[in-house]
């Protein structure tokens, strides 16, 4: 298992179809796994590499918080599909300090594997007793405008790459091109969220993160449902 060199193209290309069907590394929510494949990477994906970049942008926003996420972070080569080989910490001095702070915390983890433990256990049985109380879902329904940079845009695949970015709780819509002028079209895209888990500041760091084709997002209309 692995991705390859994830500090090169081919790398890349291998981490963004693995997550084209997937949210996170490992199951579905972030956890050391994110945390592992993030931390080997040298930068933000390009445009082009759409999942792979929602993905980092989505991580990214968890980094203060990373050492709290679950599971146990583990060797590159333990993540990704099947058949490919890791060969990102490969050579160089560089790869031999990364290796080093990637011992440095396994060991750490290690020691801590069973406070996490205990952690994930008492997480569980809170959303366990919390899930036999009906709750009130609050959600809203939010149209936004999406702009591209000029005429020469691809807005399918601006489309494409809005589309990619999945959160808890958001559910994409319908979504119509509308003319702005000079031969410029915007996308306007409907979306339903819940309140408490997706922000509209949130919706629009990370659309117009594709800043090779979004140069603005705005809020066209905002209701309650």
């Amino acid at each position: 298992m692995g991705f390859g060199d994830l500090k090169s193209p081919a790398g890349l290309k291998v981490l963004n179809d693995f997550l084209a069907d997937k949210s996170y590394i490992e199951g579905y929510v972030p956890s050391q796994a994110d945390i592992a494949v993030f931390d080997a990477l040298s930068g933000a994906p390009s445009a082009d590499l759409c999942h792979a970049l929602r993905w980092y942008n989505h991580i990214k926003s968890y980094q203060k918080e990373k050492g709290s996420l679950p599971g146990v972070k583990k060797a590159l080569g333990q993540y990704g599909p099947a058949g490919v080989e890791d060969t990102t910490s490969a050579g160089g001095d560089a790869a031999e300090d990364d290796d080093d702070i990637d011992l440095f915390g396994s060991d750490e983890e290690e020691e801590s594997e069973e406070a996490i433990r205990i952690k994930e256990e008492r997480l569980a049985a809170y959303n366990a007793k919390k899930s036999k109380k009906p709750a009130l879902i609050a959600k809203s329904s939010i149209l936004l405008d999406v702009k591209p940079w000029d005429d020469e845009t691809d807005m399918a695949k601006l489309e494409e790459c809005v589309r990619t970015v999945e959160l808890d709780g958001l559910v994409w819509g319908q979504s119509k091109l509308v003319p702005v002028g000079y031969g410029i079209k915007k996308l306007q895209i409907a979306c339903v969220v819940e309140d408490d888990k997706v922000g509209t500041d949130q919706l629009e760091e990370l659309i117009t993160a594709f800043e090779d084709y979004v140069q603005s997002v705005d809020v066209a209309a905002f209701n309650k449902i």
